[in-house]
């Protein structure tokens, strides 16, 4: 039995001792409030201190603090910390801020090789320089300070995230060009499903294409041939890692809007020349009578002295309309090649380059016999 205390004894209202009660019986509330909740039921029910102290298993130091806040100032101050001022931070804001102006900063700016910082670098750069630079607290701080000095200002030097400059000022007059030729080409697809009927003669049918380039289609040969799969012991088909390069070849591509269909020339290279065999193709295929209007880019080819000269031969035949600068995904015919890209393109293995052309001549010709007639949809751009 512990000696008596001179302390007053610690009077709970009925409402005061079932809340802490419940508190002390608590299987969600923190636990520094179920140990004080309980000293302080026991010290009213006349639990001397030394048997606190052995129940609950806290210091006395601990259980006095306790008992002395309730009887001070009440059962709910008993139940918190006392308020206490922080202690002045070593680190200042403008220790901080100087942390943060070096991570955005280049390591190459301060004479280093690397072109981002890695925590390590960025740390020990700071221990080098911190006592000239007046913040002597700074260096001595472990890596987890500077990151965390980086992580409250959101900064992360050693990530790229990267980013397209808009280089073409008139990006969104020629977007809304672009995008209401495939509004009218969609509304001719319409019109011809619901009426068949002919085009009057004094009106001269327009027939849009989207032409573009797809280079660098490598040549690829296996050094070993392939391992078919065999049921329950290889799931998938076996590939030597070695291969031997061939050469690759440029896949010149028009996709006829109306139709679907896919008019390509495989070529060693994508020059002006190769261009505008395209065109001759092109020239070929549809009436005379009707206007070719091609969506492209400005690649070199599209524009040169020998593509004018031929489309300066053949006048009120060809019509071009511009992507913008960076706008390649405007062009529809970029679906095609992501389409060949995920079917036959996907990986191909063949002997040579004549191979690889005559394998890619097939796969757009199986494509043609199933054409699908691809449509812009998304005209929220106040074009309607």
């Amino acid at each position: 039995m512990g000696r008596k205390t001179d302390r007053a004894p610690l009077v709970l209202t009925p409402k005061e001792k079932e809340s802490l009660t419940r508190l002390s019986q608590s299987r969600t509330a923190s636990k520094w409030e179920i140990e004080r909740a309980c000293i302080l039921l026991k010290y009213a029910e006349g639990m001397s201190f030394s048997e606190i102290h052995r129940e609950v298993r806290l210091s006395r130091p601990s259980v006095y603090k306790c008992i002395d806040k309730a009887l001070a100032a009440g059962v709910s101050v008993g139940l918190k910390d006392k308020y206490h001022r922080p202690k002045n931070p070593e680190i200042t804001e403008e220790a901080k801020s100087w942390v943060v102006s070096l991570a955005c900063c280049k390591p190459k700016d301060y004479g280093f090789a690397a072109e981002l910082w890695t925590l390590s670098a960025l740390t020990a750069f700071v221990h080098e320089r911190a006592e000239s630079a007046g913040f002597p607290r700074l260096a001595r701080v472990p890596k987890m300070t500077i990151w965390r000095i980086l992580d409250i200002a959101n900064i992360k030097p050693h990530r790229i995230r990267y980013y397209l400059e808009k280089k073409d000022p008139d990006f969104d007059r020629k977007m809304r060009e672009v995008l209401m030729v495939y509004q009218e080409v969609n509304l001719q697809n319409d019109r011809k499903k619901l009426q068949d009927k002919p085009v009057p003669e004094e009106i001269r049918p327009v027939i849009t294409v989207s032409v573009d380039e797809k280079p660098g289609v490598q040549a690829i040969q296996n050094t070993a041939p392939d391992l078919p799969p065999v049921p329950g012991r290889h799931a998938e088909v076996g590939r030597d890692y070695e291969y031997i390069r061939h050469g690759t070849l440029s896949i010149l591509a028009a996709l006829d809007l109306h139709t679907g269909e896919v008019i390509a020339n495989v070529e060693e290279r994508h020059r002006s020349q190769e261009f505008v065999a395209l065109l001759k193709r092109l020239d070929e295929r549809y009436p005379k009578e009707a206007t070719i209007r091609v969506v492209l880019d400005n690649h070199s080819a599209h524009i040169s002295k020998e593509t004018f000269a031929y489309l300066a031969a053949h006048p009120n035949r060809f019509e071009y309309v511009h992507t913008p600068k960076h706008g390649s995904w405007l062009n529809l015919v970029e679906t095609a090649f992501s389409k060949m890209a995920r079917t036959f393109l996907r990986h191909i293995r063949v002997s040579s380059k004549e191979e690889l052309k005559g394998r890619i001549e097939k796969g757009i010709a199986e494509w043609n016999e199933h054409p699908v007639v691809f449509r812009w949809s998304n005209f929220d751009l106040g074009l309607e």
